[in-house]
């Protein structure tokens, strides 16, 4: 049955993950370590095509963050670009514009359209970069970000209601809010897990479009970045011929879990 604006999940009426949840992340680096011992699945995962791919950290992450996702995807044959703005602290003046510049530099100095990968938060401006510039951007893969529903539901919210505090009101009025809920016009991969115990599974699902899917995954929060199946998905995504896009197609692999 297709996926109607009916059926994805209710975001609405989310609630932050539980304490259990919470304490389940210190699981993220046991993920690492799987990761790090699975060479020969990652070797067998599909090779790139030399695109370059731009990784945008979470909230309150920074580029060592992202390392093992960007050398997994450099190991890959991609050109691979971190966002270059330090960590990520939520709304700041300028930033915008300092991450269209990071956007022209990189095509400027490849020729090509670029794929997106942002982590969390990042996955936010990974949409919005693509809404604005769709003719340059290739596809968009989110890892456990928050784009719609209920936002106090993370968390993650305290903090960044403090360090935000007076800087991103303008980000969350309803008209700024219903055009981030909407679709993307490129290809996207929208990962979510229900054993996140940061942000609630629900609100990291996107409504549908032909060239959209929400594929559920395994990981913890932190731990997306470096989860064996969540690097399987993101290289098969990457690997598809551009202006080819097919949804993923989940491999009779054991491995994957």
């Amino acid at each position: 049955m297709p996926t109607t604006r009916s059926t994805v999940p209710d975001a609405d009426n989310a609630r932050a993950p539980g304490p259990l949840l919470w304490v389940r992340e210190s699981l993220t680096g046991v993920e690492l370590a799987q990761s790090t011992l699975s060479r020969r699945y990652l070797a067998g995962l599909p090779e790139g095509d030399g695109h370059p791919v731009l990784v945008l950290p979470g909230f309150l992450a920074g580029a060592s963050s992202t390392g093992f996702l960007r050398s997994f995807l450099r190991m890959k044959g991609y050109r691979v670009y971190d966002w270059g703005q330090g960590r990520n602290m939520g709304v700041r003046e300028g930033l915008r514009g300092r991450l269209t510049e990071r956007l022209d530099h990189i095509t400027d100095r490849n020729q090509k359209t670029i794929s997106i990968v942002g982590w969390s938060a990042g996955g936010i401006y990974a949409r919005e970069i693509a809404r604005e510039n769709p003719d340059r951007i290739r596809s968009v893969i989110t890892m456990g970000t928050p784009m719609r529903g209920n936002l106090r539901a993370t968390s993650a919210w305290p903090a960044y209601t403090l360090l935000n505090r007076g800087r991103h009101a303008v980000d969350l009025t309803p008209e700024v809010l219903g055009s981030r809920v909407e679709p993307l016009s490129v290809p996207t991969t929208c990962l979510y897990s229900r054993r996140d115990g940061i942000v609630a599974w629900e609100l990291c699902t996107s409504l549908p479009s032909p060239t959209t899917e929400n594929i559920e995954v395994g990981s913890t929060h932190l731990g997306f970045g470096h989860h064996r199946r969540t690097l399987g998905i993101v290289a098969d995504r990457l690997a598809q011929p551009e202006g080819a896009w097919r949804p993923y197609a989940e491999h009779d692999d054991p491995r994957s879990a």
